[in-house]
């Protein structure tokens, strides 16, 4: 999409900023407009080696764990390595996916500081030592990307100090100089923040654009991990996150999760529930707002605890399986209201092609839930169930989601 055609989507984000937190109710003010298939994006990190293209729909693919950052591409000044980038250009574009292309970590060549031990490799959480490397690093990668990559995203968790050992202020330099080349080369494309990680990052984030980084973005990124709690944990993240945009000037500038999900060593207790932790996941982040999730990950089998693929990393676990149900369930839908009751039910509605439905779930329990006679629900079907009859005034929930609508069960 072009950057005007971006920019008149922005309100879109501020219409769902709204949120109202009681003691023990929720209530969330939803977008109004349909729920995008765009929405729904992914990491892959072995795309076209141990990895074959996933079965379920993914709209957009963060290209980070994929050995394409800086000191991949470009191992020793001058030497360029562009053959796993161009790998993944290549299947984005035969699948119709957009890229999100995290830039950064210092090669130790140009990093000011190489013997300084990083979450990757000696001196690659520092700062370039010649502001002249960054803008050769990041004209080569945007020349040679063109239009292929559609959003930039300028360093990753620069919160934590094994990703980024330089002080904000420079990043926020780092982050203008980005900005000038990207939109000089490719006008087009979108520039998202440096996303910072968990509920511990919001002070960098409002340092960050307290210095004037929003002026250099179109998009705030955030990843927000709330391990080992449930999804719903995010939510008074997502609030106090909208606050800063909005005291610092950039409350008019979309949300994107850039990246989520669960980690180890806590596994989940079964398969069921790491599918729900997914579904919900999206069904929240959509109502408070977010317009991206980019789910991490795919194909990784060591960090994360809630995994979408067996070790083959093609046949669909469940939480694999509920990545495409839920989008079955949203996208080219409306979502009118969200709300969690005093029983800590919650109760998201949906419109789509003018029929009302319901998603239901407790995240605390299982409990019986008295299906409201306005609602006229004909059926339901489990996350990973089949749509039932409904013939009781009353259904089991749980942490689970379920839809109902007001059609017939479908097969």
């Amino acid at each position: 999409m072009n950057r005007f055609c971006f920019r008149l989507g922005l309100s879109f984000v501020l219409i769902g900023k709204l949120m109202a937190f009681a003691a023990d109710s929720v209530e969330l003010v939803p977008p109004t407009l349909p729920i995008p298939a765009s929405f729904f994006c992914m990491h892959i990190h072995r795309m076209g080696t141990t990895t074959p293209w996933p079965s379920v729909p993914i709209a957009g693919w963060r290209l980070w764990d994929a050995h394409v950052v800086w000191p991949d591409l470009e191992p020793r000044k001058g030497q360029w390595r562009f053959d796993n980038l161009d790998r993944y250009l290549s299947a984005a574009e035969e699948h119709h996916v957009e890229v999100l292309l995290p830039l950064g970590l210092s090669p130790r060549w140009a990093s000011s500081r190489p013997d300084e031990r990083s979450a990757y490799g000696p001196g690659f959480a520092a700062e370039p030592s010649d502001l002249e490397d960054w803008r050769a690093y990041v004209t080569a990668v945007v020349t040679r990307c063109g239009a292929r990559v559609s959003a930039y995203e300028i360093w990753n968790e620069p919160n934590l100090k094994p990703f980024w050992s330089g002080d904000t202020d420079r990043l926020v330099l780092l982050t203008r100089e980005a900005s000038r080349i990207i939109r000089s080369i490719n006008p087009q494309a979108i520039i998202v923040s440096p996303s910072a990680t968990a509920s511990y990052g919001t002070k960098w984030l409002a340092g960050f654009l307290g210095k004037g980084g929003s002026q250099y973005v179109d998009v705030i990124g955030y990843h927000l991990y709330v391990n080992p709690d449930g999804p719903e944990a995010m939510l008074p993240m997502i609030r106090q996150i909208k606050q800063i945009m909005a005291d610092n000037g950039a409350g008019d500038k979309p949300l994107w999760n850039t990246e989520l999900g669960w980690s180890r060593p806590k596994p989940f207790l079964s398969e069921e529930l790491a599918a729900a932790f997914l579904a919900r996941s999206y069904i929240l982040n959509w109502a408070a707002g977010v317009q991206r999730l980019y789910w991490y990950a795919w194909d990784n089998h060591n960090w994360v605890s809630l995994q979408t693929v067996e070790e083959d990393n093609q046949t669909l676990k469940p939480a694999g399986l509920a990545y495409g149900i839920v989008q079955k369930w949203l996208v080219g839908a409306r979502m009118d209201r969200c709300n969690q009751d005093t029983d800590h039910i919650w109760k998201c509605q949906l419109t789509r092609n003018g029929s009302p439905q319901w998603i239901v779930w407790d995240p605390d329990a299982k409990k019986t839930f008295a299906v409201p006679a306005s609602w006229r629900a004909k059926s339901i079907t489990p996350l990973l169930g089949q749509s039932q009859a409904l013939s009781e005034s009353t259904v089991e929930i749980g942490p689970t989601p379920q839809l109902l609508t007001q059609s017939a069960p479908q097969p």
